[in-house]
């Protein structure tokens, strides 16, 4: 993402806690705290645009969804809109609700609202689940069915997908701030629609292995995403057991990357370069 508002000739801030030495021109990694008024209002001012892209899957070391997706989101919106900020893209995802039984899918809706209050110009950005290199999508998901002779699918495995490549998101999110006037919504899909089964069928047969998938009821996927979240590094978790329950595709109701002037990459396309990676 900053690559691409680097290439457009945009100067970008990059804001993070650990900050390294940026090896491009037009980028500049800066230390900040999302959860500190003060360091957000500093990082954020005389800036054009800025992004969000901070989110949690599992809750630990005093981070929880609410700090994260609604109350660090409402920091970053006052702060740039205190700031004179001009462009705010809010990175969501496909159906975030704040009325959700998942806390995960709730915050992220609620992180909405905290964000439409406090900048109402800005745009939110929802991708579907997105793949690309060194992803926690379909990189896992391969290692698994190399390693594995039996696979659990989620439930029976008929879950809808429309997984879009990164690159993508992160050249519509440079759109936004190119467009004469963005969109307050915006919704990212790949031009393909998968099953989660018919995923994996794809996966298992540019892989070249003969893994078994079987069906597995999401009760017993909640059981095992709980113990899974002890680990350092959880392969899975309850919030994500949660996603699979929803079809992740567009809605059909708001702009996407056609508006945005992106041609989106399939799947079948990009897959060689993510399994090369993996």
């Amino acid at each position: 993402m900053a690559e691409r508002l680097a290439d457009l000739g945009f100067a970008v801030r990059v804001a993070t806690r650990h900050p390294e030495q940026q090896q491009r021109q037009g980028l500049t990694s800066v230390a900040a705290d999302v959860n500190d008024e003060a360091s957000v209002a500093a990082v954020v001012a005389g800036c054009f645009g800025v992004v969000n892209a901070v989110s949690l899957y599992v809750e630990r070391s005093g981070q929880t969804f609410d700090s994260v997706h609604v109350e660090a989101a409402g920091r970053v919106a006052r702060s740039a809109k205190a700031a004179g900020v001009e462009r705010l893209a809010h990175l969501s995802g496909i159906g975030s609700d704040p009325g959700s039984s998942s806390p995960y899918i709730a915050s992220r809706g609620r992180g909405e609202q905290a964000v439409r209050d406090a900048f109402p110009e800005a745009s939110l950005i929802r991708p579907a689940v997105m793949i690309g290199p060194g992803d926690s999508f379909i990189v896992p998901l391969s290692r698994l069915l190399r390693r594995l002779p039996v696979f659990a699918l989620f439930g029976n495995g008929g879950t809808r997908l429309q997984p879009p490549h990164v690159d993508d998101v992160a050249r519509a999110i440079a759109g936004v701030f190119t467009v004469e006037a963005p969109a307050k919504i915006y919704e990212l899909g790949g031009p393909q629609i998968y099953t989660y089964r018919e995923l994996l069928e794809l996966l298992r047969s540019r892989l070249g292995t003969r893994t078994l998938l079987i069906p597995l009821p999401f009760a017993l996927w909640h059981g095992l995403a709980a113990v899974a979240e002890q680990l350092p590094r959880p392969p899975i978790t309850r919030n994500q057991v949660e996603l699979m329950r929803l079809d992740n595709v567009l809605s059909g109701h708001y702009p996407g990357f056609a508006e945005l002037g992106i041609l989106p990459h399939r799947l079948d396309e990009v897959l060689p370069e993510i399994l090369r990676q993996e």
